[in-house]
């Protein structure tokens, strides 16, 4: 499907989040800007896009370090008006990083700043376009996804991928989160969609195959919750090893002990000893192929 001519979308991988770019007759738009590590190139790829032209806007789905890392540096090049979802509001105002996850992860985020806030159910305008903002929990508590009715496309963040969703991290904590994601896969259901830009991976246009996935994964874990702390486990190693490339396997326990959520996930779910954890996640990338083990550490397979 043809997206419209006033819309890019920079597919960027797992470290970074897809940002999608607007360019309108009268202002400019980013939704979601990566991580932080990824600034530069996100700077250097919307300068690109715009030729010339300013970034006015900034819109954050959620605020995963891998969805708005980058927007410090868009702030300090455009000084481009920043919204964020609503529910996010103080927990930015006061940078707290327990709160925003940045802390409990082992992740970067670099300090931004917020002008506005968007809620479920507001409308608002992107690259001519008019667009709806939908309550999306479950990845994510206070994660919104953008709907465009007239070109029946669905800017979905982490509430549906292609083969799956996020990590339910809600669950980690103790907090509900599986309804959720099963309810935000409902809500999707009853839209009219033709296109889906996830946070990740392509675009896509098989939007029934796709929620007949997420609907499996999703019962899949709710007939165990271990699976859901499995992978969680295995993804925040696979993202510290996106981040760095390499780690020697003397780091690895370490890295991992020093996020709360490894020691919260494995106190509640998995009770195993910490190190033996490490190396069964190690093992697990491996075995999958997403990394591989030389010369002491562990190395990032694409």
């Amino acid at each position: 499907m043809k997206l419209p001519a006033s819309m890019r979308v920079f597919e960027r991988g797992w470290l970074s989040s897809n940002n999608i770019l607007f360019i309108g007759s009268k202002e400019t738009a980013l939704v979601d800007s990566g991580y932080k590590s990824h600034a530069a190139q996100t700077v250097a790829l919307v300068q690109h896009a715009l030729q010339g032209r300013t970034l006015d806007r900034l819109v954050n789905t959620h605020l995963h370090s891998d969805h708005c890392g980058g927007n410090a540096a868009l702030q300090r090049t455009y000084a481009c008006h920043t919204a964020i979802p609503l529910a996010e509001a103080d927990k930015v105002r006061t940078w707290n990083e327990d709160e925003l996850t940045y802390a409990a992860t082992g992740q970067q985020c670099e300090r931004f700043h917020f002008d506005a806030t968007l809620a479920p159910g507001d409308v608002f305008q992107l690259g001519d376009i008019t667009w709806q903002a939908l309550g999306a929990p479950g990845h994510d508590p206070h994660s919104l996804v953008f709907y465009c009715p007239d070109e029946r496309i669905l800017i979905s963040a982490d509430a549906l991928w292609e083969n799956g969703f996020g990590v339910v991290f809600p669950e980690l904590d103790g907090e509900p989160g599986f309804a959720d994601v099963r309810a935000t896969l409902e809500l999707i259901a009853t839209l009219d969609v033709k296109l889906v830009i996830p946070g990740h991976g392509a675009p896509f246009t098989e939007v029934d195959r796709a929620l007949e996935t997420a609907f499996s994964r999703i019962d899949y874990f709710i007939a165990d919750p271990v699976r859901n702390a499995q992978n969680a486990i295995k993804v925040l190693l696979k993202f510290l090893l996106l981040e760095r490339q390499s780690i020697p396997l003397g780091d690895v326990l370490q890295l991992l002990s020093d996020m709360r959520l490894f020691s919260e996930t494995n106190r509640r779910y998995l009770n195993k000893s910490p190190d033996e954890l490490a190396q069964w996640a190690v093992a697990q990338l491996v075995r999958a192929g997403a990394a591989d083990v030389a010369g002491g550490a562990l190395h990032n397979k694409d």
